[in-house]
This record gives C-alpha cells, structure tokens and sequence, in this order.
C-alpha cells in the first residue's frame, strides 16, 4: 500500500476523518506520573543535557531572527508575505556598521558587534514573490482581463499572494528574545511595513557573536511507542508553556507530559496509536502544559531529540 507523508498542522484536520476534533491547545497539570515510558525517556534526556560554557556567558538565542514587534493585523495576503519574507524597500538603506551594541539580559549585559540596516534587510528579504495567475504585485493595479479579475469567469484555481510587503522607514532598536540567559533585550533593526500595523524587526547581533544551540545528546534506546515529541515552542507565559506536539493522523487520547528540573525542562505528549489502517502523516498538535514555577532561564527539550525548543511566532 502506498503511504503518504506529510506535515499538517491542526487547522487543516477538518479534511481528515480520523484526526482529533478540535486545534485549542490541550492542557496538562503541573505533572504526569502516568505515564513510566515518557518519564524514563525524559529523565535520560535531562540528565545528558551538558551545554557549554557560552550557554551561561554568551549570547544563544533561542528565537527566530525575525520578530513581529506587536499585533501585524495580518490579510492572508501579507502573512503568505510575512511568511515566504517577500519584501520591497522603498528609503534608502544604511550600509555603514553601527557602533557595538549592548545585549541586556537578567543577570548582566554584554557588548556585541552589530551588522548595518543594508545587511539586515538582506537577510530579511527572502526574493520576490512568484507570477500568481495574473494578480498584480502592485495592490494598487487591477489585473488585466482573463487572469481572474471580477470580470472574468468563476475559476477553481487557488488565489496565492504574490503581493511583497513595503518598508518604508528603519530605525536601530531593541526587542526582547528568549536566549539561552533568559529573556533578554537585543539590538534590532525595526522596519516600518506599510501593510502591516506592526514594525517587523530583525535581530541585529553580527553572526559572529552569536552562540551556537548544543548539539542534543540523543539517549541509546529506541522512542517508548505510543510517546510523541514536541516541534517547537509557541508561547511563554511564566509557568505556562505552549508547544505543538508531533501525532499520527489517527493518534487519539493526546495528552501533555513534561519533567521539570531546577535546571531543565522536557516536554512531550502520549498518544493512543490506532490500530487501523492509516495515513504516514505528521501533524502539529498545539498544548499547553503547566511547570510548578516560572520557565526562568531552564531551557525546553524535546522528550525525543533532545534538542532546546525554540521559540516560534505565528
């Protein structure tokens, strides 16, 4: 039988029949002792975390470079935008290297060297959008006759955004990212989008000064069945942490799990597997999961991989 692989998140499980009904986050108490497979698993995972020393002294973010300083009252248009990071710069941009900056965390500050606004938006800036059917890359033009237009007949093809998003001013700022000392204010170029309600900043820091996320020591011993791992980090709100789990498209029963240490946080879900036939899917299951105290500096690790959890927007 063929099978099929995809990733999918929860918001697309209206199509499958078999998935969970629902994509609010689940949410779990402060501990799980039900559940012996992912607590061993979860222990050797906290016990072979052994960062380095720049873990504690240097700068390791734990956050995407491109942070949304606000609600960016987002049309499917210009998330797609947002997303693929099409943009067209409409100011000149300074090339010139500022001064050093300084990164604040909570327990000290430390001095780093920061790339120019030119440099920034080319990382920001991931190429133009494709040809879409004839919409036009401008908002402001109609598209012509036959390419989908109010006039022209109904068709089923999708309508995909091929619209970039317009910076019109940038400014050197700070913006707080989750690092590997906590949450920390960093140096970042703000750029002001037209389309947006909100400044779109990318981290300033030169990747020189930026620490490297330690490798994960995986333990030996094959995933417990029936334990699934966590993708990524959506929120943090003191002692509440939301993250989206990975399940099967026939996986029922999902339920949070999570070991918390002094030192480190492991998070992860159980699931019922199906004993049916069933589609190879990956789906992201968002959760929220309760800690005894406030998240703090501990890093999160997946139950799986180890690897720290980064946190993700959108």
């Amino acid at each position: 039988m063929r099978r099929v692989v995809a990733v999918l998140s929860l918001s697309l499980l209206a199509a499958v029949g078999c998935a969970p009904a629902g994509s609010e986050p689940n949410v779990g108490p402060p501990s799980h002792r039900s559940w012996p497979a992912f607590d061993e698993r979860a222990a050797a995972v906290a016990e072979a975390w052994r960062p380095d020393p720049r873990w504690n002294s240097g700068y390791v973010p734990l956050q995407e470079p491109t942070v949304l300083v606000g609600n960016p009252g987002f049309s499917p248009d210009t998330e797609a935008a947002f997303r693929a990071g099409w943009y067209r710069e409409q100011i000149p941009l300074p090339a010139a290297r500022p001064a050093d900056g300084t990164v604040r965390f909570p327990d000290g500050t430390l001095t780093v060297p920061l790339v120019g606004a030119a440099e920034a938006y080319r990382q920001l800036d991931q190429g133009d959008p494709p040809p879409c059917g004839g919409r036009p890359k401008d908002p402001g033009t109609p598209p012509p006759a036959g390419s989908g237009g109010p006039d022209d007949p109904v068709s089923s093809a999708p309508q995909t955004a091929c619209i970039p998003l317009t910076v019109t001013g940038v400014e050197l700022g700070t913006v707080p990212v989750r690092t590997s000392r906590g949450e920390a204010q960093v140096p970042a170029w703000l750029f002001t989008v037209d389309e947006l309600t909100a400044r779109v900043a990318r981290l300033a820091v030169a990747p020189a000064a930026v620490g490297a996320v330690p490798e994960p020591s995986v333990p030996a011993a094959p995933p417990p069945d029936g334990v699934v791992g966590a993708q990524d980090l959506r929120a943090v709100d003191g002692a509440t942490l939301t993250v989206r789990l990975g399940i099967g498209a026939c996986d029922t029963g999902t339920t949070p799990l999570v070991l918390e240490r002094d030192d480190v946080v492991v998070v992860g879900g159980g699931v019922i597997r199906s004993t049916g036939v069933c589609t190879d899917q990956l789906l992201l299951e968002p959760v929220t999961v309760r800690l005894a105290a406030p998240l703090g500096e501990r890093p999160v690790l997946d139950v799986l991989t180890g690897t720290p959890l980064r946190l993700t927007t959108g």
